[in-house]
């Protein structure tokens, strides 16, 4: 019997997992925080990952993956009593997407086994390239978050 061509799907390196968030940030009015627990393969144990952005961070990661004209051409197809709920938590899992976006970037850069934050002013230009690139991505995974991946999605 020949081997199959297909090999098995590679481990990734990192597993990450989604703690809490969008929250303010202590003492900086207009900034959000979302933290994630972050496991290398070859560490003992996770750290937690405090990533960080702006509210004009997210203004314009919102205009370039066009978040607001889908989010419009959504809220339309939905109950009534669903569109306010919807849209408050799209808000939030798009900040969420978009931290999870900017932490891929911090472990591409090199992050260390020990706790800390990803600061809003680190990988600013990085994240404005990679936001267009990751457009379907970012609004895939809020449909399937908001369990309606039947709406119209990307």
């Amino acid at each position: 019997m020949a081997p199959s061509p297909q090999s098995a799907p590679e481990t990734p390196p990192y597993r990450i997992t989604f703690f809490y968030g969008p929250e303010p940030v202590k003492d900086r009015p207009g900034f959000l925080c979302c933290t994630f627990n972050v496991k290398k393969r070859s560490w003992k144990g996770g750290v937690q990952i405090a990533v960080e952005v702006d509210e004009r961070q997210v203004a314009h990661a919102r205009d370039a993956a066009g978040f607001e004209t889908w989010l419009k051409r959504i809220l339309p197809t939905l109950l009534d009593g669903e569109r306010a709920d919807f849209e408050n938590r799209g808000r939030d899992l798009f900040v969420q997407h978009l931290c999870a976006l900017k932490l891929d970037l911090a472990i591409e850069a090199g992050l260390k086994q020990e706790s800390g934050r990803v600061a809003a002013e680190a990988f600013t230009r990085e994240l404005d390239a990679v936001v267009p690139k990751r457009r379907d991505r970012l609004i895939s995974g809020i449909l399937a978050e908001l369990d309606v991946a039947g709406y119209g999605g990307v």
